[in-house]
């Protein structure tokens, strides 16, 4: 299957919404998405147009589509500080598209923009302890593990472990030329 990145659409809103207020998804979540409407994410789908300069926005978000154009996730590049060169990493999608590389493949394209397009320096994440699925992928694309916050969230009553990730242009790159070489 050929995956691909676009801007959000407000047809893409019922199929966001899906994953929102899919309980398996919200618990791998630090936010609960549960209350979230269709003009909340129409709303938001709106306002994350892609902007012509990019480097003026603090936020970049993702369609992340099939090539019937469906929509399957969303992926970001979030808290944007062209100054330091750094951004936070986000994903997430449908059930049905989970478990089928497609993560994989969407973060390898948001990571080339990243690095490539938006000459980034450094891309980070965190990630709830327990999300073990998440934490594969993130170690498999090549995040290095920077270190845990105990008891750092409070998430449905229960004080989650944050675990951090971060992933440099230079590492980046050297992995691109090795799986190329």
């Amino acid at each position: 299957m050929q995956i691909f990145i676009r801007e959000l659409k407000e047809t893409d809103a019922p199929y966001m919404l899906e994953w929102m207020h899919d309980q398996d998804i919200q618990k791998c979540f630090q936010k609960n998405m549960m209350s979230k409407s269709i003009e909340d994410v129409c709303k938001f789908c709106i306002s994350s147009k892609i902007p012509v300069h990019p480097k003026q926005f603090d936020n970049l978000h993702f369609a992340i589509t099939d090539d019937s154009d469906e929509y399957l996730g969303t992926i970001s590049l979030k808290n944007i500080d062209f100054i330091n060169s750094c951004a936070e990493y986000a994903i997430s999608l449908r059930k049905k598209a989970q478990g089928k590389g497609i993560a994989y493949k969407a973060t390898e394209m948001i990571l080339q923009k990243a690095f490539y397009e938006y000459e980034l320096h450094r891309v980070y994440l965190n990630v709830l302890s327990d999300n073990t699925n998440a934490i594969k992928l993130y170690e498999k694309i090549g995040f290095d593990f920077e270190g845990e916050f105990r008891d750092h969230l409070l998430v449905n009553g229960e004080y989650k472990n944050l675990k951090w990730y971060g992933l440099l242009e230079n590492d980046f790159k050297c992995k691109i030329l090795n799986t190329v070489g």
